[in-house]
Order: C-alpha cells, then structure tokens, then sequence
C-alpha cells in the first residue's frame, strides 16, 4: 500500500507516462482508476456545495470545448446538488436554435451553428425571466431533421429549491443571459486542463485527449471514421477559439475533467481507427502523430475495465455509461 501510495503522489506530481505505465505494468492500474475517479466525485461534491451555499444561484451555466466532458459533468452535478437539498432542472441550449432557414452562415456559405446569432436569445432570455418571475413557461422543442423548432405542450415552472442546469459552447457569453442579474448565476468551465509528459521534449497537451475522445466517440456513435474527425478538427479548434476561450476567465469554478488513466484506456479504442487511415489521406500525418503518441503508453487490459465506473466522465466517449445521452 505504501508503495502504490508512493506512486501515486509521484503520478500526480510529475505528470508523465513512465509513472503512468509503471502502474500498468505492476498490475496496479486499478489504483489509478479508482482514485482518479474519487478526485473528480470530490470536484462535483466541493461545486455542489459552493453552489447550495448561494441562495440566489438559480441558473448554472456549464461550458467548455469540443469533447471536454461538458454532458457528463451537468449529470455528475446534478446528483450532488440533489444531496444538497436542491433540486435540479436541465434546459437545452437545443431547442433554442433558430429555424434553419434562420441560421446565419459563414464565409464558405455553409450554416453557422457554433454561432451565437444560431440561437433564439431574445426567446431564452424571456422564458428563463419568466421562469425566476415563477411565470409557467411552455418549453420549445427544436427538430434537426426538419430545421424547425416547435411546441409540445411541455411547461415548466420553478418550485422553491429548483435551480436550471445549461450546458453548451456559449454557457459563459454575458450575451447568452443577458436579461439575468449576475447573482443568480453560477459558471462552470468544463474541459481537459492537465497535459501529460512522454520525455523532457514531447507533451500530449490537452487538445490531443479531447482529439482522442472526440475520435473515438464519434467513431462509436456517429459513424464518422478518424479521418473526418481529423479533418474537421481546425474548425472546432477555430470556433472554440473564437466562441468559448475569450469568455473562460468569467468562471465562477473550473472542472479539470482529465482522468489519469484514459490514455492508456484510449489506446485500447483509438490505435485500431486511427491506423485505419491511409497513406494518401490529407489526414494521415496527424493520425501517425497521434498514434506514435499513444506508442509510448502502455494500454490497459480488457480485464480492467470492470474497474471503471457506469458513471464515468470517460464512458461518455468509450460507452457502457448508465447516463442517457
């Protein structure tokens, strides 16, 4: 125990792969994966709190970049916050889009959607006012088959106790909730915040997990293959460049939703898509540099997956989560 103890205080000071891999390799990757998750139960506990303590808070706004854990963490939250006493709500930024006919384009003619211009504000903003004014407001339903958005009859309205949940990329723009006083707000910034170190030369910053997430996530759920992912990944990185960092230092809180253990664990997925693209593909030079990446690191065996949690921020991407997403 003292050992693991020992090792563990060295994975969380130093940060590198050959700390990482000593623990797979002595057969200890469970610790790993155990106290990895017990950080982030603690992280949600200590916001859930800070949160219940802020009689006023009635709106949480959770953002963050591309395949940061965004979805995961409202869930996670939201559970703490029910042991606090306070009783949750989730509103999707969704359903606000404006009717695609509506949806301002960019300079290559194509639909906008990162935009903020793509969402109704001026209709947010008057059902969340109502909703805190304890008006009933009928909650619109936004269909991406048609492009258009509807009414189903749903109404909601706040009860004492109940507090919204927001999660999207424009969570932290004032412009999002304009109409709503700053003290009934709580802002979350969700996202991978830890780089980890191969050699003195070479780092896997925090861009490459969420790349690795997002490609083997949408390899697994939308049938997109990790040269699409490659390829559309500039224009994420442009839009989160344009759209969330320039707004992160209004936080109220920050989530470092990094596990320890998902390289060794994404390997497992990833190596097999990514060695799928070929030679002549224009994506084929940053598929080699991801997997010469994942190469330094020692995989984790189907035997320890047992170890990680239904509720897991990483089952988000890999699957098997008990949350609905």
């Amino acid at each position: 125990m003292i050992k693991n103890l020992s090792l563990w205080r060295s994975l969380q000071r130093d940060n590198n792969t050959k700390v990482l891999n000593t623990f797979i390799t002595e057969g200890l990757s469970r610790y790993v994966i155990y106290l990895s998750e017990a950080l982030h139960e603690r992280r949600f506990y200590q916001i859930s709190e800070e949160i219940a303590a802020k009689e006023k808070v009635k709106l949480i706004l959770i953002a963050g970049p591309s395949s940061s854990g965004k979805t995961t963490s409202a869930k996670r939250l939201a559970i703490q916050l029910r042991l606090t006493g306070l009783n949750p709500l989730v509103i999707s930024l969704d359903d606000y889009f404006v009717n695609r006919v509506d949806t301002p384009r960019d300079e290559n003619g194509e639909y906008d959607f990162e935009c903020l211009e793509a969402l109704d504000l001026p209709l947010l903003n008057s059902n969340l006012t109502d909703l805190f004014e304890g008006r009933e407001v009928e909650m619109p339903r936004y269909d991406f088959v048609t492009g258009e958005r509807f009414h189903t009859g749903n109404k909601l309205r706040l009860n004492d106790g109940d507090v919204l949940i927001m999660e999207g990329i424009h969570g932290l723009n004032p412009k999002l909730t304009q109409s709503i006083p700053d003290d009934l707000k709580h802002k979350l910034f969700v996202s991978v915040l830890t780089p980890i170190s191969i050699s003195e030369e070479v780092t896997v910053e925090a861009a490459d997990y969420r790349l690795l997430r997002r490609t083997v996530r949408d390899n697994r759920t939308r049938n997109s293959n990790a040269e699409s992912t490659i390829l559309r990944w500039p224009s994420v990185r442009r839009g989160e460049a344009k759209h969330i960092n320039p707004f992160r230092e209004l936080a109220d809180d920050e989530i470092n939703s990094a596990l320890m253990y998902e390289l060794p664990l994404l390997k497992c997925y990833a190596e097999p898509v990514l060695q799928a693209v070929k030679a002549d593909s224009p994506a084929y030079a940053e598929a080699r540099r991801l997997i010469e990446i994942l190469h330094e690191i020692v995989a984790l065996t189907p035997s320890e997956l047992k170890h990680i949690p239904p509720t897991s921020l990483i089952r988000e991407f890999i699957g098997d989560s008990s949350f609905t997403y």
